[in-house]
């Protein structure tokens, strides 16, 4: 996701229009369907998923990378297979 790219698409429109009522609002319910304001709403509210889907998938990077360097995962690994050597296969009920 890059949230860069669609606040640039979105912004010509939002900056023509000036200003909106919340998308979902009784005000922009009000709108007619083809009026720039109700438009440039729903523009901006895109805009703002955008920023949370590109804030969400950030912060998910940045915790696995931390989840790999918490722990010397294959010494981890390794560690955990040598501890108990029995193997009890799992039967179908």
């Amino acid at each position: 996701m890059d949230w860069w790219l669609v606040h640039q698409f979105v912004q010509p429109l939002l900056t023509e229009v000036g200003c909106w009522p919340m998308a979902g609002t009784l005000t922009w319910q009000n709108l007619a369907e083809d009026h720039p304001a109700k438009i440039a709403a729903i523009y901006d509210a895109a805009q703002h998923h955008a920023l949370r889907v590109d804030a969400a998938q950030a912060a998910l990077v940045g915790a696995g990378q931390d989840i790999s360097a918490a722990v010397d995962w294959s010494g981890f690994a390794s560690s955990s297979r040598q501890r108990n050597g029995i193997y009890i296969p799992r039967e179908v009920a």
